[in-house]
C-alpha cells in the first residue's frame, strides 16, 4: 500500500509548481518585453471577462495591490501596445471598463500553449474521480492561501 503524502511533503510540491510556474511566465514576458505585472494585469482583466464582469481601472489596482498612479502607467503601457481598451460602460457612462482586445486573447492563448500541451500530457492519465479530488484539493489549497493572507496581512485587504 502507498504511504499517505505527509502535509509538508504536499506544501513543498505546491510551492515547487508555483515557483515552476513563476519562472515559465517570467521566460514569458521577457521573451515578448512585457513587465510581470503588465502579464497579471491581463490576465486578471481576462479572468473576470470569463467570469462575466469588466473591470475598472480602481478595481485593477486592488486586485495587483497598486496605487492609482502605477496603475494609470501600467494601463497605458497596455494599451499602448495593443493589448487592452479603455472603454466607457454601456450601463454608467461615468465607469470606464478594462477590455483585452482580440488580438491579445490569441496572442495569449499562443504563448500558454506550450505550457497547456505540458499539463495536458502530464494529466492525462488521471481518471475522471482523480481529477475530482485534484481540483477538491486545488481549490482548498487556494481558498486556505488566502486566508493565511487575510490573517498575516490584514491590512492589504
Amino acid at each position: 500500500m502507498d504511504e499517505t503524502p505527509s502535509d509538508e511533503l504536499l506544501v513543498r510540491r505546491l510551492r515547487q509548481v508555483a515557483v515552476e510556474n513563476e519562472r515559465y511566465i517570467e521566460a514569458l514576458g521577457e521573451a515578448h518585453g512585457m513587465h510581470r505585472t503588465d502579464l497579471n494585469a491581463v490576465a486578471v482583466i481576462m479572468d473576470a471577462a470569463k467570469d462575466g464582469r469588466a473591470l475598472s481601472p480602481t478595481e485593477l489596482a486592488n486586485a495587483l495591490h497598486l496605487s492609482a498612479s502605477a496603475t494609470s502607467s501600467l494601463l497605458d503601457r497596455l494599451e499602448t501596445a495593443g493589448h487592452i481598451t479603455r472603454d466607457r460602460s454601456g450601463r454608467d457612462r461615468r465607469r470606464i471598463e478594462l477590455h483585452v482586445r482580440e488580438e491579445a486573447l490569441a496572442f495569449g492563448r499562443q504563448l500558454h500553449i506550450p505550457l497547456a500541451m505540458e499539463y495536458q500530457r502530464a494529466w492525462e492519465a488521471f481518471g475522471a474521480s482523480e481529477r475530482r479530488v485534484i481540483e477538491r484539493f486545488l481549490n482548498a489549497s487556494i481558498e486556505a492561501t488566502v486566508r493565511a493572507k487575510k490573517q498575516s496581512f490584514p491590512r492589504d485587504q
